[in-house]
C-alpha cells in the first residue's frame, strides 16, 4: 500500500491550487488531512473588497483533495500497479456551508467512503476549523485513473 506521506506527491495539483499539507491518518474508507490558507491566497485579493473570506468553492476544492482525490489515491494504489500520474474528474458535488473560513485558518478534512467502484469513488466530507467547529459538509463523487494504464 502506498505510504502515507506519498499520497500528497501523487496529487495532479501544484501551487497555487494545491490545498493539501499533510495527511493524518488514511484506511480503506477514511482519510483526514489539513490545510492552512496562506494569508496572500491568489482569491482572497477580490473576496471581498474589506474583509478576506474564503470562497465556498475553494472549501469544496480543499475537500476534494483531501477527502476524495487523496483517498482515492490511495484506493488505486492496493487496486493496481500505479505509476503515480492520476487523473481526476468531480462528477458530483452537494456542499452546505455553515461558517467561514479567514485567512491564516487551518482547517481539517474528514471523509468517509461511501463506495468505490469501478474507479468511481463517492465520499461524505466534513471541514473543520481549528476550534472543531464543523465549517462545511456534503457528498463529493468523482473518477479516478492512473493516466499510464
Amino acid at each position: 500500500m502506498l505510504y502515507i506521506n506519498n499520497i500528497i506527491k501523487k496529487l495532479p495539483y501544484t501551487d497555487p491550487f494545491l490545498f493539501v499539507d499533510g495527511l493524518q491518518s488514511v484506511t480503506e474508507n477514511t482519510i483526514e488531512g489539513s490545510y492552512t490558507f496562506k494569508k496572500d491566497e491568489f482569491f482572497y485579493m477580490g473576496h471581498f473588497k474589506e474583509h478576506a473570506v474564503t470562497p465556498g468553492v475553494i472549501l469544496t476544492e480543499c475537500c476534494a483533495q483531501i477527502g476524495l482525490v487523496c483517498l482515492g489515491i490511495y484506493l488505486l494504489d492496493g487496486q493496481e500497479e500505479t505509476t503515480g500520474n492520476f487523473q481526476v474528474a468531480l462528477s458530483s458535488s452537494e456542499m452546505q456551508f455553515l461558517l467561514p473560513v479567514y485567512p491564516l485558518e487551518k482547517v481539517t478534512v474528514k471523509s468517509n467512503k461511501v463506495y468505490f467502484r469501478f474507479n468511481k469513488l463517492k465520499c461524505e466530507v466534513k471541514m473543520y476549523n481549528q476550534q472543531a467547529q464543523l465549517v462545511c459538509k456534503g457528498v463529493l463523487s468523482g473518477m479516478l485513473k492512473n493516466s499510464d494504464i
